[in-house]
């Protein structure tokens, strides 16, 4: 049997495959092991995800966020074994190489996330190649839904937004000064929190302040991401993602402006990689 997971910020989703081809589903919380104690992550796995596995599981397979140094991979790795003891073989990747293979398969191109947080590369077919560094929240995550919750939130606090949208955001959040530092500053998964209003910004797009930020925050990672890899006109820009499926035409619009050619956009990898280890 094996077990397969991609890992986000905000959810994981996990597939069983048995032998006869049979699939079985789990979704849990998002695992990041840059943010989070190896017992924290163990805990999280052998509380959600084991007593749902009614297999013998002898591979493992997990892609996620934040799984970047050798480190990290060594911790989930050490965490997997420890839960699932029978695994024959446990191997732990980024999420960004998992997007890559679900994008691009066995072809060239750059592919991109964009949901909780951002990321892209350039891939070979094979194996990532090229990587302008996300940043995180803090530092980059451009076009991301934490960067357009925190944009939002700008506007909302400096008086920038109209009036009607001001008060319906203040509303439908009972959004306070208060609130609002002691979400983003004081609590964890501060980019979850920010992120949550990407849904509010869904639903009123069609309000031009909220389509501003949108434009704006997908503009400025396709600037400051993908435009920096060589020849990235030549390749196909596929993206994985919430923000990319959600907001596809405002998307594909400011790509067209910057020459910048779309491929693949799918919601998650998960369904991709199930096939791929099935063939």
């Amino acid at each position: 049997m094996i077990l397969i997971a991609e890992s986000g910020s905000t959810s994981t989703d996990w597939r069983v495959i048995h032998s006869d081809g049979k699939v079985d589903e789990i979704k849990t919380v998002g695992i990041n092991p840059a943010q989070r104690t190896e017992e924290e992550v163990r805990t999280e796995i052998s509380t959600n995800v084991k007593p749902q596995v009614k297999a013998t599981i002898k591979q493992i397979y997990y892609y996620g966020t934040g799984v970047a140094t050798e480190g990290l991979v060594a911790m989930m790795v050490r965490v997997l074994r420890g839960i699932f003891i029978e695994a024959e073989t446990v191997e732990a990747y980024s999420d960004l190489l998992a997007s890559a293979r679900a994008i691009c398969g066995k072809e060239a191109g750059i592919a991109c996330i964009l949901g909780t947080g951002s990321n892209s590369c350039l891939y070979d077919g094979q194996k990532i190649i090229d990587n302008v560094p996300a940043g995180g929240y803090v530092l980059g995550d451009e076009g991301s839904g934490s960067a357009m919750g925190r944009k939002l939130l700008n506007a909302f606090l400096k008086r920038g937004l109209p009036e009607d949208i001001h008060n319906k955001l203040r509303d439908e959040y009972s959004l306070t000064m208060a609130e609002i530092i002691q979400q983003v500053y004081r609590q964890g998964h501060n980019s979850r929190y920010l992120a949550s209003f990407t849904k509010f910004m869904n639903e009123n797009i069609e309000n031009a302040a909220i389509r501003s930020i949108v434009a704006f925050c997908l503009g400025e990672f396709l600037e400051n991401n993908v435009m920096k890899y060589a020849d990235y006109k030549k390749y196909p820009v596929g993206f994985v993602g919430s923000i990319a499926h959600h907001f596809l035409p405002i998307l594909k619009e400011e790509a067209e402006k910057r020459g910048i050619t779309i491929g693949h956009v799918i919601q998650a990898p998960i369904d991709e990689l199930v096939g791929f280890y099935k063939s």
